[in-house]
Order: C-alpha cells, then sequence, then structure tokens
C-alpha cells in the first residue's frame, strides 16, 4: 500500500490539518499506465481516533497497513483534536468537526482519489471517541454509510444525567461533559441533539434505514463494558440488530483495538473472496 499525508486549510475547522490515507500499491504484473488510467473506484474506511491521538494513531499503533493491502481497501484517517466529533462553534474562530467528515473531507475524498461515493462502498469505524464519533455519524448520516464499527464505546442513555449521577460520563459536572454542555447550551439541548444517539437509534432500530452496526469491547475495559453491555440488552429489547465482539483478558487497548478492526474489516465483507460473512 501507498500512504498519503494530506496538509490542506480547513472551511470547517477554520485552521490548516492533517489526514492519512492509505491507498492500493500497484500490482507488478500491471504497468504503471493500466492501473493508474483504470478509472477504478475503490472502497474506503473513514477510521476515527481516540481521545489525545491524531491522524496518525491507526497506522503507528494497529497493522491497518497491512490488513488494507489484503483488502485492497482505502483508509482515510482525519485529526480531530479531543472535539468528540462535534461541532464546536465558539471555539476561537469555529471548529466544527461533525461537519468536517461529511460537508468537507468526503467531498474532498471523492473528488481527489480514486474512493466510490456509493452508500454501499463506504464503511466507518473508530474506537473510544473515535467510536463515540463513528456511531454519532452512522446515526445521524445513514444514507453515507453501509456499515459502522463501534470500538470500546457505546451509546448511552442520558435521561438521567445530571449533577448527582455517579457516572463520570453521565456526570454533568465533570469537566468534559461540562465543556459539551455549554456548547450545546443546556442539557435539554444536548438531549435533544445529535449527541443523543441512544434517543436516535430507538427512532431508527425498525426503520431500515441504519446502516449495519458492530459493536465491540474488551471484558476488562472497566471504563466502557458496563456500557456496552447496558446498550446491548437495550437493543435486544427494541429489536435493533446488530454485530457482538468482545474479549476476555483485553482492557481499553490498542492489542484489543487491533484485533477489534480486523473483525470489523470482517464484518463490513471486506474478505479477500469477497462477500459478506455475516
Amino acid at each position: 500500500m501507498s500512504i498519503f499525508q494530506y496538509t490542506f486549510e480547513s472551511e470547517c475547522l477554520n485552521n490548516n490539518t492533517q489526514i492519512t490515507v492509505i491507498l492500493p500499491d500497484k500490482p507488478r504484473d500491471i504497468t504503471p499506465a493500466e492501473f493508474y488510467g483504470s478509472g477504478r473506484k475503490y472502497k474506503v474506511l473513514w477510521l476515527l481516533h481516540g481521545t489525545f491521538g491524531d491522524h496518525t494513531d491507526w497506522v503507528r499503533k494497529t497493522n491497518i497497513e497491512m490488513y488494507a493491502t489484503e483488502k485492497n481497501l482505502v483508509v482515510v484517517m482525519p485529526s480531530a483534536l479531543n472535539s468528540n466529533y462535534s461541532n464546536w462553534n465558539e471555539y476561537m474562530l469555529g471548529y466544527r468537526m461533525f461537519d468536517f467528515l461529511t460537508e468537507e473531507l468526503m467531498p474532498l475524498v471523492y473528488g481527489w482519489f480514486p474512493v466510490s461515493d456509493k452508500r454501499e462502498d463506504n464503511f466507518i469505524a473508530g474506537l473510544s471517541m473515535g467510536g463515540r464519533g463513528t456511531i454519532k455519524f452512522a446515526v445521524n448520516h445513514p444514507e453515507k454509510f453501509a456499515a459502522a464499527a463501534v470500538l470500546s464505546a457505546a451509546p448511552m442513555d442520558m435521561s438521567g444525567m445530571g449533577p448527582e449521577n455517579p457516572c463520570p460520563m453521565l456526570n454533568t459536572n465533570n469537566p468534559r461533559m461540562h465543556a459539551s454542555l455549554k456548547n450545546a447550551g443546556s442539557l435539554e439541548a444536548f438531549q435533544n441533539s445529535n449527541e443523543n444517539v441512544w434517543a436516535i437509534i430507538d427512532r431508527l432500530a425498525n426503520t431500515g434505514k441504519l446502516p449495519r452496526l458492530m459493536f465491540a469491547c474488551g471484558q476488562e475495559d472497566t471504563m466502557l463494558y458496563d456500557f456496552y453491555k447496558k446498550f446491548q440488552a437495550h437493543a435486544g429489547e427494541i429489536g435493533l440488530s446488530a454485530h457482538w465482539f468482545e474479549l476476555p483478558g483485553y482492557k481499553h487497548e490498542w492489542r484489543f483495538w487491533d484485533l477489534a478492526i480486523q473483525e470489523a474489516l470482517k464484518f463490513f465483507g471486506l474478505t479477500e473472496e469477497g462477500g459478506n460473512p455475516y
């Protein structure tokens, strides 16, 4: 595969940003004119990093380049700071990460790279914060993705959010959550926004509109495993079909994510032989 790093000025982010793109290599038995002039449009995985990460994380810490090579897959990895893949309109000149992926980056990649814009050829995955971003994009823009893999993250029931909630991720005094609520304007506004994927899934579960969904979590992930199991039970109650992947002995760690992304590629149907094994 070829690894391409691209720096450009983003309209949505109001600053220079970088992406890493994994592109298929030319087979040795094909001439450059044949390969580069073929006009082929490849399937693409939009792969999101977690908190404190950037566009290089997946390449540096997993074997995603090798896995993409085996599938003849383009992989696009953006940088998102610690934005939760949300729009932060009051940050400096504005940092609209939720808009950036679908309204700017996807048109850029479709126009400048050999990538298919067909829904059936587009997949999204991410870990931790990137997992939250993945499910947020998948349920708010279900027309753009054939399938999504949420790694070490899960939708949360926001109905019990408040300053007394013992869970840091649902306690409105938690610094990260406090910043998100301030950004939204109020708790009510946050709960009624595109952030409340639990409620959105409730509405869409039986409509046939959602992409195929996979959720993965290490059984020793003390941060997320309880949320993962709670949502798994809720999915059964509302009739949401999903693929569940969990392994004993793994925490919130890259060793698990390297295994989980391999499972995700199989779930997406990106096998060497083709077809959907699920």
